[in-house]
Order: structure tokens, then C-alpha cells, then sequence
């Protein structure tokens, strides 16, 4: 049976806590580093408001942040890493239908990594901007 035509490029990033507790879906394109998260909003993922929770939104960008970071060190074996520090700015209210996390590497060395995230609504409109340094762990 063939492979879809995006088997070898894309990579699926299942991680069996956080990820299914949460229900976001990870991909990471392996020839260009570039990772996309993405979370079809449910009433769980709102505050008492009706709007994504920042918990949430720290979350998304965490994991895309940390994914891009992890190829930036290693695209074949995708390294272990830890997350320094990670800033975000709230700029943007997501109330319903599916949001996407996108990140670029901005640079490091050997061990850190810089990273840069965003969180967009279906609509494109951003709802949340971040940056991020990430520690590649040795085992």
C-alpha cells in the first residue's frame, strides 16, 4: 500500500500525557524544521469566560516552541530538551473553532536554541505571540 504523499516529510508527533489530555495535534515538516500545532476548541479549553484559557495558549506555544527546537538540534533524531524560559504575549481573544501554533527557530548554539511562536484563530488573527530558549538535554 502507498505511502500519502507527505509520509516521508511529515512528521507526527504523538506524545501520550499532556498531548491526549489536551487533544492538540503535532506535525513537524522534517525538511524545513517548521512545526505546526494545532487544537479544535472544546468547552474544556475555555476560562470562565467563554475565551481559550492562557494555560492553553502557553501550552500550544510550548510544545510548537519546544518541537522547533528539538529539529533546530537534531532533524533526524529530534532531541530531548528542556524549556528555559518561555514569554508570551496575549494579544488576542480565541472563542471557538480551531486554533494554530506555528514557531521558527531564531538561532543557538550547541545547547540552547531560540525559538519564536504565534497562536492564530481560524481567521488568521493572532491571539498570542512567543519566544522561547530551550536547553538540549544529553543523556
Amino acid at each position: 500500500m502507498p505511502s500519502a504523499p507527505d509520509a516521508d516529510v511529515i512528521r507526527r508527533i504523538e506524545d501520550p500525557g499532556c498531548q491526549q489530555m489536551v487533544g492538540y495535534k503535532t506535525r513537524l515538516d522534517r525538511d524545513t524544521g517548521e512545526c505546526t500545532v494545532t487544537l479544535d476548541l472544546e468547552p474544556r479549553h475555555l476560562n470562565r469566560h467563554g475565551i481559550l484559557h492562557g494555560g492553553m495558549v502557553a501550552t500550544l506555544l510550548d510544545v510548537v516552541c519546544g518541537n522547533t527546537a528539538s529539529h533546530y538540534f537534531d532533524p533526524v533524531d529530534h532531541a530531548k530538551l528542556v524549556t528555559v524560559s518561555l514569554n508570551i504575549n496575549y494579544v488576542g481573544a480565541g472563542r471557538a473553532g480551531r486554533v494554530t501554533a506555528t514557531a521558527k527557530s531564531a538561532g543557538g548554539g550547541k545547547s540552547i536554541a531560540y525559538v519564536n511562536g504565534e497562536l492564530r484563530d481560524a481567521e488568521g488573527q493572532m491571539l498570542a505571540t512567543a519566544s522561547g530558549i530551550f536547553k538540549r538535554i544529553r543523556a
